[in-house]
């Protein structure tokens, strides 16, 4: 016989410390900029905690081998092992996009606003170049594998309808442009969505975050790998003039 109301209520206390942390950030701290990289911070640290350590979790430009770069993201999802960090510079992490799993742009409500800012964000990551190269294995050389898309989504502490995720005006306010779709999001008080193909699969209660992290760990699982990169598509760059 199973008890699954124990493991509920783990979940739940997981959500409420990272509300409080949101609250405490907005409460306590007046300087907007501030404000949101301890916003930012605190998701990165739940998604490092949660996701499997193949997965690299951090805020960053992602850049492709034609020396084009998205706008600042949030929260880049990466392969830190075999497409690590191209460069460090002053506080800016620029990630390869062939890296890219996923992007999440961080807001202190769901909005109207939010959700087409967050749809631009996704955009200048999705309309970057990626290369991909045969790759040799113990069993031989495999052919280079088609880039997948990659997820982009919206994390937030509130949400502005009262319904949250279930008001027809948020329904009504997702971007619907291919490059700035906005596949899973969560707003811890308004409830977590997952779009599946041609269906919008919602949640709202006290684990909004857990059934967040674990859709998006479905997400990430049907990705696979990344492609293999061509480094020497970024060595050219050194040759242009």
């Amino acid at each position: 016989m199973s008890d699954n109301k124990w493991l509920k209520g783990v979940f739940e206390d997981v959500q409420t410390d990272l509300h409080h942390d949101l609250k405490r950030a907005s409460r306590g701290v007046e300087h907007p900029g501030t404000k949101g990289d301890i916003h930012e911070d605190s998701w990165i640290d739940i998604l490092r905690n949660y996701l499997p350590k193949r997965y690299g979790v951090d805020k960053g430009i992602v850049i492709d081998s034609h020396g084009n770069k998205s706008d600042q993201i949030d929260i880049v999802i990466f392969d830190p092992q075999y497409t690590p960090m191209l460069l460090i510079q002053q506080g800016h992490k620029y990630i390869p996009a062939e890296a890219v799993y996923a992007a999440f742009e961080c807001k202190p409500t769901l909005s109207k606003a939010y959700l087409e800012y967050a749809g631009s964000k996704a955009k200048s990551v999705r309309v970057l170049s990626r290369t991909s190269v045969p790759v040799t294995t113990v069993s031989g050389v495999k052919d280079a594998k088609e880039p997948f898309n990659i997820v982009c989504g919206i994390l937030a502490a509130n949400c502005e309808w009262s319904a949250g995720v279930s008001s027809k005006s948020f329904d009504g306010n997702l971007p619907i442009e291919k490059d700035s779709i906005l596949d899973i999001g969560c707003s811890l008080a308004g409830g977590t969505y997952v779009l599946d193909a041609q269906t919008i699969r919602k949640h709202q209660s006290e684990n909004n975050l857990m059934f967040f992290l674990f859709s998006l760990l479905g997400k990430l699982q049907s990705l696979g790998t990344v492609a293999a990169i061509d480094w020497n598509a970024y060595a050219n760059i050194l040759n242009a003039e």
